[in-house]
């Protein structure tokens, strides 16, 4: 299973059009074969900044992910949401019984 953290510092102007257009990335993510979970959180305590925290299948279902056109449409719009770089994490994970 692989796990990604990606952190929006999203500028306060860009604010709801970043909300905007991030929802229909989440919801094509959603359905995508190997998409376990892909939710857009609010940080606590910090103005606009969010965290996409996504659960895939295996390495394979992040390849298709990240070559899907919702994908690559989002991400290359993006950076005019930022006031500060993307920052990702990508995590190898094993669930726990």
């Amino acid at each position: 299973m692989i796990i990604i953290h990606a952190v929006f510092h999203v500028k306060p102007e860009r604010r709801e059009q970043f909300l905007t257009e991030v929802k229909p990335l989440i919801s094509s993510s959603q359905t995508e074969e190997g998409n376990l979970s892909y939710e857009l959180y609010e940080q606590s305590g910090q103005d606009n900044v969010f965290i996409m925290v996504e659960t895939w299948r295996d390495a394979e279902a992040v390849a298709t992910h990240n070559a899907s056109s919702h994908f690559t449409g989002f991400s290359g719009q993006a950076g005019d949401f930022l006031s500060a770089p993307l920052d990702v994490k990508v995590y190898n994970a094993e669930q726990v019984k």
